[in-house]
């Protein structure tokens, strides 16, 4: 069974990272191994959360997995609380990586054009030279902005997006996933990817719903990388990604349901498993 280090923080209560990542991934066939960065009672959205951070204990659980010389065909990080977190990651990945496996970070930062709480321009730079390491990295448009220095907007032209996708792998990345992207059409989102081993971009549009659930970019990053590891073209794990989204979203949107509690995704982990019903990926040309 193939496994993948995920390192995120756990939540008590609410659908976010690991409580979002390891159902995903263990219904898609694959070990997970949890790297938690901080215990929370509930996810950071809720008010007066506590949070109980690991930092001081991560470096412990790094170095028994050393000791075991345990191996993971990924490698894949979500939100991470500090500077001093980035770099005991950078040096996981140092540690870990290998030419059998990948390494796919989330760079969590920001969204709808502002930086989260506890985020800084420390804090940009530092995930900018995580994302070096990486194979694959997913930011939303917000996080995208940031990291190439450039002032988030609310409505990016579509070409836009794509010039940033592709400035972004000039910095390392193979490949490069912006989500919430602008479509050109108003009832539709797009996620746009781009291979820079081939030079071509990737887009798959949905249809926007005029709801929001945290941990839905835990859950997207999560598909995406069972999605590559089960050997999914680049276009194939963005369609199953974008399709296990918009339904989960849409087997949420119909329930007298709490936001907060996030996306039911248990409802449609079944769709991971499944042919994809159609392909809607298209080729963007040059």
């Amino acid at each position: 069974m193939k496994k993948i280090a995920a390192i995120h923080d756990l939540s008590g209560y609410g659908r976010a990272s690991l409580t979002v990542a390891i159902p995903i991934l263990s219904y898609m066939g694959y070990q997970v191994c949890p790297l938690p960065t901080a215990i929370l009672s509930a996810h950071s959205e809720y008010k007066n959360f506590r949070s109980y951070d690991l930092t001081a204990q991560m470096q412990g659980i790094i170095d028994h997995w050393k000791e075991l010389a345990l191996h993971f065909d990924a490698l894949y990080s979500g939100y991470l609380a500090s500077e001093e977190q980035i770099n005991i990651v950078s040096r996981f990945f140092d540690d870990f990586s290998q030419t059998d496996n990948f390494i796919l970070v989330d760079p969590v930062l920001g969204d709808h054009g502002q930086l989260y709480p506890g985020m800084d321009v420390r804090m940009i730079a530092s995930m900018r030279e995580l994302c070096k390491k990486a194979n694959v990295i997913t930011p939303n448009l917000t996080e995208a902005a940031f990291l190439l220095g450039e002032s988030p907007t609310p409505l990016p032209s579509p070409a836009e997006t794509i010039r940033w996708c592709k400035a972004l792998s000039e910095s390392g990345p193979e490949y490069v996933i912006i989500t919430s992207a602008p479509s050109g059409n108003g009832k539709k989102i797009a996620t746009i990817a781009h291979n820079r081993n081939d030079g071509r971009t990737w887009r798959v549009c949905s249809d926007y719903i005029a709801a929001s659930y945290p941990g839905t970019g835990d859950a997207f990053a999560s598909v995406i990388t069972g999605s590559l590891l089960n050997g999914d073209s680049l276009p194939e794990a963005l369609e199953r990604a974008v399709h296990f989204i918009n339904m989960g979203i849409k087997a949420t949107f119909g329930y007298d349901h709490n936001p907060l509690d996030g996306m039911n995704q248990e409802k449609v982990l079944h769709y991971l498993n499944e042919s994809l019903p159609y392909f809607t990926y298209e080729l963007i040309p040059e």
